[in-house]
């Protein structure tokens, strides 16, 4: 569908099951009791700048982040895809950011702005983009009401995993934790693993 996006929405029913008079043998759900209905929505689309969009537009409907990935589809064609759902129309909104940058220097200074509007990291993947480059894609989200706590994130990034021990710790001694790591080329054409830590700060008022 080119640079299109397109959205596909469809609703899974839960069923408690009833061995005894031969219904639905029960299903574990993650987010939800067993007995109430969840509505799933899928984004696809070859640009990130577009998901964004359509991230806080279904935010707006009540559906909240579930997962990304980025890799190619059926279709031929190297896409963002992303899984949201929803329980109850009425669920309190969220705001999503998506960060996407091919320097890990890009992508730290992104981050620790988010960070400071009180953004919290979500999800992570490598998308590879139409111009035959590769981006570290970043979902954040936070709460549409007010009292966002600021955070403080630092992404290390390095081709040696006895460099990154290091730092890991020097980062831990710092009170900073561990959000999430993947592998990302570089836009030098190498690779490093990268890592997102994140640190709380004070309640903006």
């Amino acid at each position: 569908m080119g640079y299109g996006l397109r959205v596909l929405v469809f609703t899974a029913f839960l069923i408690i099951g009833d061995a005894a008079s031969g219904q639905s043998v029960e299903r574990a759900a993650p987010r939800a009791a067993l007995d109430r209905r969840i509505e799933y929505r899928l984004l696809a689309t070859t640009k990130t700048s577009t998901m964004e969009r359509e991230l806080n537009q279904a935010a707006q409907q009540g559906f909240r982040f579930e997962g990304v990935m980025g890799g190619e589809t059926a279709f031929g064609g190297n896409e963002c895809v992303v899984v949201m759902s929803r329980v109850r129309a009425s669920d309190a909104p969220y705001e999503y950011k998506l960060l996407a940058a091919s320097k890990t220097s890009t992508m730290d200074r992104e981050l620790r702005e988010a960070g400071r509007n009180g953004f919290e990291v979500c999800g992570k993947t490598i998308f590879e983009t139409a111009f035959g480059g590769r981006e570290l894609v970043i979902i954040l989200e936070r709460p549409a009401a007010g009292g966002l706590v600021p955070v403080e994130y630092k992404l290390l990034a390095t081709s040696r995993t006895s460099t990154m021990q290091q730092e890991l710790n020097e980062a831990g001694r710092e009170g900073f934790q561990f959000v999430v790591m993947t592998v990302a080329e570089t836009a030098f054409g190498g690779r490093e693993v990268v890592v997102i830590l994140r640190r709380s700060g004070r309640r903006e008022l």
